[in-house]
């Protein structure tokens, strides 16, 4: 059973001032613990991480090994018909691994609740910055570095910028800060989320959030 949850935001500019307006999210959480949703849409963001590649090659596909290394009889060493095989160095793996693609299922509604879930959870490490993506024209860490120093944020701990879409000046002013992770909206996951002890949305990401993610 899922209830709407009303969570109401006032903005800051990147000087670090309260401006009059406010923004208001709408969540569909889950009475009862989500814990079991993120654990299944935690998988299912790891096995897409994962490469799969690993291959090891078998005695059909070893080098060599097509001569019998000795007759059958009368040498009293045991009787061997490939020098590739798997109880040889340089034979083939037994049961080693191959290539494979591990897919978990996760239905969007359930995610899109996941999601919904841990952000509620979080409402009150989530700080709202009026026109980030526009008012960062200088592509300079020093800059990134002020806002965060007059809004109060710890750079200390995981912060999660979200932002609409990624700039160029705010890409490179955020990537050389160790515990800064920016990412779109559209690239929202639990796993960032879970992660962030802070994390900073702007308007037009809420607003992204609100028409894709939320009913």
């Amino acid at each position: 059973m899922t209830v709407q949850k009303f969570i109401t935001y006032t903005p800051l500019n990147i000087n670090g001032e309260k401006l009059d307006s406010t923004h208001e999210l709408q969540l569909n959480v889950l009475e009862e613990s989500g814990n079991y949703l993120l654990h299944k849409d935690l998988l299912r963001h790891f096995s897409y991480q994962r490469q799969g590649t690993a291959s090891t090659k078998t005695r059909s596909e070893v080098r060599g090994g097509g001569r019998k290394p000795w007759r059958q009889k009368g040498t009293g060493r045991a009787r061997a018909g490939s020098n590739r095989s798997p109880l040889w160095k340089g034979g083939g793996v037994i049961f080693g691994p191959k290539p494979k693609k591990i897919v978990l299922k996760l239905n969007k509604k359930e995610r899109r609740l996941a999601l919904q879930t841990l952000l509620y959870n979080k409402k009150n490490n989530v700080l709202i910055l009026e026109n980030l993506e526009t008012e960062m024209n200088e592509p300079k860490t020093k800059t990134f570095l002020k806002v965060c120093q007059d809004c109060s944020i710890n750079l200390d701990q995981k912060v999660l910028v979200i932002v609409a879409q990624k700039t160029t000046p705010l890409k490179l002013a955020t990537q050389n800060i160790k515990n800064v992770e920016l990412i779109s909206a559209s690239s929202l996951n639990t796993f960032s989320l879970l992660k962030a002890k802070q994390i900073i949305l702007t308007p037009a990401a809420m607003n992204y959030i609100k028409e894709i993610y939320c009913d």
